[in-house]
């Protein structure tokens, strides 16, 4: 659709006769002011009798202030929470004092996710119960005493089965086995909301961490996952000390013996430079070849990273929680909560000693955490991407300066040319579960090719769609068809894709970006009806064919497509090009008869028809573009 066609019912923003509505809610975000604040100047505005006008752009402007505040707010509360999650990695990297480390994640956990108390129990084997190792924010001496055996309150049946488990009321939650001591435990300290997730180390379950409120809350999907991540830490924070232990112990004995002393020596100082290096890593933002290359110096071999390690081997790894000896070379899974994220490879290397085993398999889990933190990176990266086309889609954000503010942080520009394109999985799906993996991998190479191609992406109906810039010589047909192949070779499934015609200028005109999906799911279901599932097509491919084919014909468009140039160009200048073409079809396509039929004389005609060819192309007297330009001509008569 051109730009002539678009429509809006909002008037452009022109100046306010009081000066722009923004500036109060500047001054209100620029000092971090309450949410309630932001109605004080609409409020002055009514009472001081401002006209509507002026009250009408208030409300506007402290709305967009509000989603700026919470978008601010909620940059502060990631940026804390990777920041507490770096300092607790950093207080690990140096532990002295395994309590101190503990006291710090359990202050954190409960500063960040803003609970009454948080609290942290470790397991005791030889009793068959968890009991309480750290709290903060705890005021009952018998809650901070309580002992839970296996199964028994939310704790101890989270000790049992390794699985968060979360409830807004516990005394009234009939999920877990109550008992008189941990429930009196409980009304001590006056907690109602309580989540605790376990303490991990391989499979084995060695604590619980908890959040809990004296109140009835909800506890969100993110802070449970940041609670876990505190989990984490805690759990490596015990390993190190128990392997800082174990280290002492073997000094101790290597003291007894200079040989033992000689070679232990060696084995420890690679250790710690291993250790020492991996934290730097973490540190100064290093990335998985980076440990590889780090790992490979000090255990004098080659350590690589791969996703494709020998699979009994692998599976083997991760069940037992260290690296296995594999013919001449030794493998440490890579995994994070339960998902299997790859492996670390030691190659050649059959004798391999207990220090440097662990070793490898210390750097397989700061592997699995910059995988994690990367994988959190580009997906935090995707949610904006999409949800700024959402916003295009759905016309929810029409402020031209915002939307382009917005695209500039991603790196997109929205006065380039862009096309939409609609894409959609078109293979066999074997069930649900199938397809709903499918989906994601589509998503996840959608959101990937947006990324790379400065442009967005985002899932609807089923689909993709696709917001990509069209580069100068480019064809929207052209990157369609390039379009479907990447995805399908990317989720290993056909993918069928149908784009729009170029857009230009979308910050101005946003409301075209809805238009230009329609028109792309119009030629992917065109494509998919005449068998052309995984290729790719724009409109300009269907011509009134793709009209006949669409479940929600765009007469108006495919006229406008076709002779658009022609019609235009008589309203401007007042001529009869229209009427010539119609008449040139109507005789046979003989110049002699048209000038009967109009009229006028033969070299009028031949001058019309030099004009029509230069709006419509060279070839728009061939077979194919000539039946296309007589159907536009008949609907373009039709719709009068």
């Amino acid at each position: 659709m051109s730009r002539d066609h678009v429509q809006s019912d909002e008037r452009p923003a022109g100046p306010l006769p009081d000066g722009g509505a923004e500036a109060p809610f500047l001054e209100l975000l620029a000092r971090g002011a309450s949410a309630d604040a932001y109605e004080q100047p609409v409020l002055l505005a009514r009472a001081e009798g401002q006209p509507a006008e002026r009250i009408a752009a208030l409300e506007a402007a402290k709305l967009r202030a509000l989603r700026v505040r919470s978008e601010l707010e909620g940059r502060r509360r990631r940026e804390a929470e990777l920041s507490a999650l770096f300092e607790t990695a950093h207080d690990l990297a140096g532990l002295r004092d395994l309590d101190a480390v503990l006291q710090a994640i359990v202050q954190r956990a409960r500063s960040l996710l803003g609970t009454d108390v948080a609290y942290l129990s470790l397991n005791d084997p030889k009793r068959g119960d968890t009991y309480m190792r750290v709290t903060e924010g705890s005021v009952a001496a018998r809650f901070q005493q309580l002992r839970l055996g296996m199964g028994e309150g939310l704790g101890g049946l989270v000790a049992q089965t390794a699985r968060p488990y979360v409830t807004d009321d516990y005394l009234q939650d009939d999920r877990f086995r109550h008992t008189l001591s941990i429930d009196s435990g409980v009304r001590d300290e006056g907690l109602v909301a309580i989540c605790g997730v376990p303490l991990m180390l391989g499979h084995h379950v060695i604590g619980v961490l908890f959040a809990a409120d004296r109140r009835a809350r909800v506890f969100e999907r993110e802070q449970i996952a940041l609670l876990g991540s505190f989990a984490a830490l805690a759990a490596a924070a015990i390993d190190t000390a128990n392997l800082l232990t174990e280290t002492r112990s073997a000094l101790a004995d290597l003291e007894r013996a200079n040989e033992i002393i000689r070679d232990r020596s060696a084995v420890i100082e690679r250790a710690s430079d291993v250790h020492d290096r991996l934290a730097e890593l973490v540190l100064r933002g290093g990335g998985v070849h980076d440990v590889a290359a780090a790992v490979s110096e000090v255990l004098d071999g080659t350590v690589e990273f791969t996703e494709n390690a020998p699979a009994r081997a692998l599976e083997s790894s991760r069940a037992e929680g260290h690296a296995v000896r594999h013919q001449e070379d030794w493998i440490a899974a890579v995994s994070a909560g339960g998902e299997l994220l790859g492996a670390l490879v030691l190659r050649g290397h059959p004798g391999l000693d207990p220090v440097d085993q662990r070793t490898l398999e210390r750097a397989a889990m700061v592997t699995s955490l910059l995988l994690l933190a990367r994988r959190s990176a580009a997906e935090a990266e995707q949610r904006v991407r999409g949800e700024l086309l959402d916003d295009l889609l759905d016309g929810r954000d029409r402020d031209p300066r915002l939307l382009r503010e917005r695209a500039t942080r991603l790196d997109a520009d929205l006065d380039a040319t862009h096309v939409v394109l609609a894409a959609r999985l078109d293979g066999p799906a074997a069930d649900a579960d199938h397809e709903a993996a499918a989906r994601r991998r589509l998503w996840s190479a959608a959101s990937h090719l947006a990324a790379t191609r400065h442009g967005l992406a985002a899932a609807r109906d089923g689909g993709t769609v696709l917001l990509l810039p069209l580069d100068a010589g480019d064809t929207a047909t052209a990157l369609a068809r390039r379009t479907a192949h990447h995805l399908g070779t990317a989720v290993h499934e056909p993918v069928t894709v149908g784009a729009s015609a170029p857009l230009e200028d979308l910050a101005t005109y946003p409301d075209a970006v809805a238009a230009a999906y329609e028109e792309g799911r119009r030629c992917l279901d065109a494509l998919r009806l005449l068998g052309r599932r995984g290729d790719g097509a724009a409109a300009e491919d269907f011509g009134f064919v793709g009209l006949l084919l669409s479940g929600d014909r765009d007469i108006t468009g495919f006229v406008d497509r076709t002779i658009g140039q022609v019609v235009a160009y008589d309203e401007r200048r007042g001529t009869d090009l229209v009427r010539t073409l119609d008449a040139y079809f109507a005789s046979g396509m003989s110049p002699a008869r048209t000038k009967d039929d109009l009229h006028v004389h033969v070299n009028t005609v031949a001058q019309r028809l030099e004009r029509i060819g230069r709006l419509l192309g060279d070839d728009w007297q061939t077979p194919a573009r000539a039946l296309e330009i007589q159907m536009a001509l008949r609907l373009h008569w039709l719709t009068r």
